[in-house]
């Protein structure tokens, strides 16, 4: 079994585990059924990696990090309200089975059960809690951005980027550093930890706004373009308008101004992502930062084992289609 495939299995034992009474039911169910629906447990994952990093990783180290899970779950779950989703991973959104006041007290309760995991620790509890309420307000700060970025008609690129650092990457970075902390990893180590987090983050939220565009439906699993056709600015929207001639960019924004957008516009948009080449430029954007998580691994003092299953999980990461 290799580690990856392990501590996942970790994780999911860890969740198992956190006490979710029989009463009241419409608050604990739905936490319940959420958790249920699974997902990569992508953070989680990467914290205890970052632990293997320094020492053999345990079952309390899988109950720190599945504090990074709950609290990501409780962002989704008000996220999908704010966004009036109402699917997540295939599913029934919380807020769709049972209602939104549901969906808002269950999710602050999933935060309170992150706080119990964190607090199951003996060691740098302070910083640990620091670390967690910093992260917690970015993302916060992060989800403020994004949607204050919709309707500002001079937002930038610059702009774009720090929302995805804050609303994406804090909470990646936030579960390298925790993994290294708890690992024992001095502070050299645990500031690189943090900054391989923010990359990644960011590199992953770039390619979500590539394979919008450019993903393939069929492994996608969606029809290119849901950003287009929802008004949404990606990266693309704003290298775009760095490219573009001032009349494609005059079409580009009347485009987006419309309250709604057809098959048509959302293929004209497309096409004009690609006479700009703004795929190569995009995938030129997130390889720089894979380079850099790659550059700040190596320059950990560990072992080349967990060195190796690191960025493995990174590169088999990066190479998703969905």
């Amino acid at each position: 079994m290799n580690r990856v495939k392990e501590y996942q299995e970790m994780i999911e034992t860890a969740l198992s585990e956190i006490e979710l009474p029989e009463v009241p039911k419409s608050l604990y169910d739905p936490i319940r059924y959420f958790l249920s629906l699974g997902g990569k447990r992508m953070r989680p994952t990467l914290s205890l990696l970052c632990t293997s990093l320094f020492r053999a990783v345990d079952e309390n180290d899988a109950k720190m990090a599945s504090s990074i899970e709950l609290f990501h779950n409780f962002t989704l779950l008000h996220d999908d309200i704010m966004d009036e989703a109402p699917l997540r991973r295939g599913k029934e959104t919380v807020h769709e089975k049972w209602d939104p006041n549901i969906a808002i007290l269950s999710g602050d309760a999933l935060m309170v059960k992150a706080y119990q995991q964190l607090a199951g620790t003996e060691v740098n509890l302070k910083q640990i809690l620091d670390m967690f309420n910093r992260t917690s307000l970015e993302v916060c700060e992060g989800q403020q951005m994004d949607m204050d970025l919709e309707g500002k008609a001079d937002s930038t690129k610059v702009e774009y980027l720090e929302m995805i650092r804050l609303k994406t990457a804090v909470l990646l970075g936030y579960s390298c550093w925790l993994g290294g902390k708890v690992g024992g990893a001095d502070a050299s180590s645990c500031k690189k930890l943090y900054e391989i987090g923010i990359n990644a983050g960011i590199a992953f939220q770039l390619m979500d706004d590539y394979l919008d565009a450019f993903g393939d439906p069929e492994s996608f699993g969606k029809v290119p373009g849901g950003d287009i056709r929802s008004g949404k600015k990606t990266i693309l929207w704003f290298l775009a308008n760095e490219e573009a001639s001032a009349a494609k960019k005059e079409l580009l924004a009347s485009i987006y101004q419309q309250n709604s957008r057809d098959t048509e516009e959302v293929e004209n948009v497309i096409d004009l992502f690609k006479e700009l080449n703004l795929e190569e430029k995009i995938q030129g954007m997130i390889d720089q930062r894979f380079e850099k998580v790659k550059e700040l691994v190596g320059s950990i003092s560990a072992g080349e084992g967990a060195k190796d299953e690191l960025l493995s999980y990174f590169r088999k990461l990066g190479k998703r289609k969905s």
